[in-house]
């Protein structure tokens, strides 16, 4: 082989490698990591620098029934699913040893009217349900720089995902449909999947992370997160979240990942008092079936029926959940069942209150971009605390997702 032909060999591997780190990323970044179908980045390089654009659109049709004690509504809305809308510019070099990378992600959504509190809103709706707005929102969910090595690791500053919850919520068939949206039909700019059924939002959050090297499978990160004031009036202290991880792979057809996870905040002055969490789970892979079991146990957190950390209206409130999940892929198309409950108790709670659901889905992958999605959930929430009378709802979702 000539020096020409081992250039170009070269390059098309280097690029086929930065196409695959594209591909981890935009599924991994819009946490479509259980996506079916590959995604494709546009790539730039110049020297020694390269930046990635990559991202995900999708859109759904979702009808949904609601019985709220003896009243029975229905309604229907063209809308985003679990996932926004994701446009990701990441840059990527190799400097002295140092592997660095920068990111950027902006989360736009299709919904076109908002009453709800993190969306923005016409002034003239006077906060009626249901106004018409003529904005959509944008979040800016990933702004960070991560620098390091093979050999020590790596340290990552700026906006990210957290790391309590991160696992499970990337394990959720949902990520690529709608699920649940008790909380989410007003509209948000997404539905919750399965959030609040099982597992809490993990959430994009400021954060100093470390990262070890991975190890025989093994690999840990921890870090200090921007605290919240969810009790008390001052945020003396960071918060901490830390996870284990381990993966390992026997043959083509059996794969599998452990993980444990802890998160814990303080806040102080009248009404203070400490947040907490524990989490364990799994997902394990034979041939073409896949099961996931995850359960978290937490105080303070916030109420887990709602599935947003930090979310603590009713002070120290004890919250805990579990999810199992089994799909199994036929050819280009997947189907799955999932099944998850949340449920809180104390603080100034006047009982426990459960939040369930269940969803069964279908993914087809229509090409390497498309998936088409096709799901029908069901949920039902318990308890005086958090709704007037028992709630059940009922969806019926289609529509799909691209990755590029």
């Amino acid at each position: 082989m000539n020096k020409a032909e081992k250039k170009a060999k070269e390059e098309t591997m280097n690029t086929g490698l930065k196409m695959a780190a594209a591909s981890r990323t935009v599924l991994v970044t819009a946490m479509g990591a259980a996506a079916v179908g590959q995604a494709h980045a546009v790539s730039f390089s110049q020297g020694d620098a390269t930046l990635d654009i990559n991202g995900t659109i999708n859109g759904f049709y979702a009808h949904r029934t609601e019985e709220v004690g003896d009243v029975k509504t229905k309604d229907s809305a063209l809308t985003n699913g679990l996932l926004p809308g994701w446009i990701n510019f990441v840059f990527t070099t190799k400097v002295e040893g140092l592997d660095i990378k920068a990111h950027v992600g902006f989360a736009p959504g299709i919904n076109d009217k908002s009453d709800v509190v993190g969306l923005p809103s016409d002034p003239s709706c006077g906060g009626d349900r249901g106004c018409d707005s003529p904005f959509s929102q944008i979040d800016t969910r990933n702004l960070y720089f991560q620098f390091g090595s093979d050999d020590w690791g790596t340290v990552k500053l700026g906006r990210d995902i957290g790391l309590f919850g991160q696992k499970i919520i990337l394990a959720d068939m949902t990520l690529l449909g709608v699920g649940g949206n008790s909380y989410a039909a007003t509209p948000f700019n997404t539905t919750f999947g399965m959030i609040g059924h099982g597992y809490m939002y993990t959430g994009f959050q400021p954060q100093i992370t470390y990262t070890t090297p991975t190890m025989g499978g093994f690999s840990a990160s921890a870090g200090i997160f921007d605290p919240n004031r969810f009790a008390g009036d001052e945020t003396e202290d960071p918060g901490f979240q830390a996870m284990l991880n381990y993966d390992w792979k026997a043959g083509d057809t059996t794969s599998g990942s452990v993980w444990a996870g802890g998160v814990h905040q303080t806040t102080s002055g009248d009404g203070s008092f400490d947040a907490r969490g524990l989490e364990l789970g799994a997902k394990l892979g034979f041939g073409n079936f896949e099961a996931v079991a995850y359960g978290f146990d937490g105080k303070g957190l916030g109420l887990a029926t709602v599935g947003a950390l930090f979310f603590s209206p009713f002070e120290e409130t004890k919250g805990r959940g579990y999810f199992v999940q089994g799909t199994y892929k036929f050819g280009k198309t997947k189907v799955g069942l999932n099944y998850g409950e949340n449920r809180d108790e104390d603080g100034l709670l006047t009982e426990t209150n459960k939040f369930r659901s269940a969803t069964f889905g279908v993914y087809h992958s229509l090409n390497k971009y498309i998936t088409l999605v096709g799901e029908y959930n069901q949920e039902k929430g318990t308890g005086a605390d958090l709704f007037a009378g028992d709630l059940k709802t009922r969806t019926i979702s289609l529509g799909g997702i691209l990755f590029f």
